[in-house]
């Protein structure tokens, strides 16, 4: 019996401008009015873990903080509680990244799901420090939602790594 193999496709190198992309993308989906209702995740602490995890050398805490101060600035929120949130995702997502790329996608959503939670937890801690009320348990569900995204998100921001190269017949890779 032979084993099996998820995937032997050698993926092409990330373009810069495809994270920088992404990561704008993610800003402005939390820009939206929906991005306040329950169940809706965090789309930029989805994407700054998702590529902490895979290209921790091109995005880390730097891109969390300085996308965490626009997010503070945007809602309008006390300065620094997203960048905070961000900061830690990041951090945890570059310091688990080898272990959480040597499982497969459905137990990768299972690591994931504890760096969301982070997120969610450190921003409620900052606005309890505030004096703010308590959002309620609908607040803790986009961590949940975020975790069951991670599979075609995955697929999604890694689909341009898939592109074919040119083909040469007289090498088999």
């Amino acid at each position: 019996m032979q084993p099996t193999f998820s995937s032997s496709r050698i993926l092409l190198p990330v373009r810069p401008w495809f994270i920088v992309l992404s990561l704008l993308a993610a800003l402005f989906l939390n820009f939206l009015p929906t991005s306040n209702w329950p169940g809706v995740p965090d789309w930029l602490a989805l994407v700054i873990v998702f590529w902490s995890v895979r290209e921790n050398r091109k995005v880390g805490m730097g891109w969390g903080f300085i996308l965490g101060l626009a997010m503070d600035v945007a809602d309008a929120s006390l300065m620094g509680q997203h960048a905070l949130a961000y900061v830690l995702a990041a951090y945890g997502a570059s310091a688990l990244s080898r272990r959480i790329l040597w499982f497969p996608l459905g137990q990768q959503a299972l690591h994931v799901f504890p760096l969301l939670m982070v997120v969610q937890l450190s921003q409620l801690a900052v606005r309890a420090i505030a004096g703010a009320e308590f959002p309620g348990i609908g607040y803790f569900v986009g961590p949940f939602i975020g975790a069951v995204i991670w599979l075609p998100l995955t697929y999604v921001l890694l689909l341009p790594q898939y592109q074919p190269v040119n083909r040469d017949a007289n090498r088999p890779i």
